[in-house]
């Protein structure tokens, strides 16, 4: 039997061992060569302003990735947006963190991707309850990972248990069609039933409506069987869905008619910023799963711009170290960092690391807040770069 899973365990990634092999070449020809040279370097997407913004997350456990290593480090806080530009920069001997880059730029990529798609469901619905239901569309390695960043980007809750460590918050979530299907056809309230007495009390009451039957007829037969019903969740699969606003509406009204206004209407399954837009107005809150935990990395690279003081930079890459200010306007500025800033502009790269030491705190809820008040600061949208 395979007594392991295919992960890197954390200790190899601190080692440097997580590595590309062209890195292990780099330290043996450097070594050979005899040479350690001190250098800035930046982590950056795009080289200018895009129009596309993206919410930076990771930066706690790129954090933990550094510490400890001869440089300094400064970087934009979690919960900024970012259109180009830096968002983190080190300065230091170049073998400290050499064979760090890989690890470091999937610790910043993944997450900025996931919480930039949190931040787009959140605004297609500012208004609706929105939980991540997507960690099991991932490898299980990095269901905290999803939570935190789904977090981050402005989601309500969230379904993996695991992640409730990382994040300080309790999963959540209450029943799959499973349940009702162990019950059999026609036997929905037994489902019903066992859940509302088998659960913690507090555990909200919603149930599962479109097993075997009409979503109307499971919906009302649900609020007559559980006297403290809190809402009923439609999630019904793409292929028989039909018309889904439609079918919302009409759950809602047969609810209605039937004295049940109090019970909450929920809607999961394949749901985007796009659906959420369309269907606020007809449900209380969405359950959204692989638009956010199947987004793509941002393509981030580290590139070095200085070398013992000297300007140095590939070919396509803005050479010197640089700053990156929010303007009074919401615009993201990007500037060489011994130039005069814009007026009233606010700069955003704070320190992260000084000598290998950790010198800021990383609070999610503060975080939370950040992202929610940058995202009003510069209009961002669920449309996210569409326009531009």
């Amino acid at each position: 039997m395979t007594e392991e899973f295919d992960v890197i365990s954390p200790e190899t990634i601190r080692e440097g061992r997580a590595t590309d092999a062209y890195f292990d070449r780099t330290m043996e020809a450097l070594e050979h060569a005899g040479k350690n040279p001190n250098v800035v370097a930046e982590v950056t997407a795009s080289q200018f302003g895009t129009g596309e913004w993206h919410l930076l997350a990771g930066l706690k456990d790129a954090a933990a990735l550094l510490e400890g290593r001869a440089i300094d480090v400064d970087a934009i806080p979690e919960g900024r947006l970012f259109d180009g530009g830096p968002v983190m920069r080190i300065e230091g001997p170049y073998k400290e963190f050499c064979r760090l880059e890989t690890a470091l730029l999937g610790f910043l990529s993944h997450p900025t991707g996931v919480a930039t798609r949190a931040l787009e469901t959140r605004s297609a619905a500012p208004d609706s309850t929105v939980l991540s239901f997507g960690s099991r569309h991932v490898h299980p390695s990095l269901g905290a990972m999803i939570e935190r960043s789904a977090l981050l980007g402005g989601l309500d809750g969230f379904s993996n248990v695991a992640a409730e460590d990382a994040t300080g918050r309790k999963a959540g979530g209450t029943m799959p069609h499973a349940l009702v299907i162990c019950f059999g056809r026609g036997n929905q309230e037994d489902a019903w039933r066992a859940f509302d007495e088998g659960v913690p009390a507090e555990t909200p009451r919603i149930a599962l409506t479109d097993t075997y039957s009409d979503e109307v007829d499971e919906a009302v037969r649900a609020a007559e069987t559980i006297e403290e019903l809190d809402g009923v969740r439609i999630d019904t699969t793409g292929s028989r869905r039909g018309d889904f606003r439609h079918i919302l509406r009409e759950v809602r009204w047969s609810l209605d008619a039937y004295g049940h206004e109090d019970v909450d209407v929920f809607a999961s399954g394949g749901l985007g910023p796009e659906q959420l837009r369309d269907l606020r107005d007809v449900a209380d809150g969405f359950g959204v799963g692989g638009y956010v935990s199947n987004a793509d990395p941002l393509d981030f690279a580290l590139d070095i711009v200085e070398v013992e003081g000297e300007l140095a930079a590939k070919r396509g890459k803005l050479t010197g170290k640089k700053a990156v200010y929010r303007t009074a306007d919401g615009g993201h500025h990007i500037g060489l960092a011994d130039r005069e800033a814009p007026e009233n502009a606010e700069s955003l790269m704070e320190p992260l690391i000084r000598d290998g030491e950790v010198v800021r705190a990383f609070d999610l809820d503060v975080a939370i807040d950040r992202a929610a008040a940058d995202a009003e600061a510069v209009g961002f949208t669920s449309e996210n770069g569409e326009d531009e």
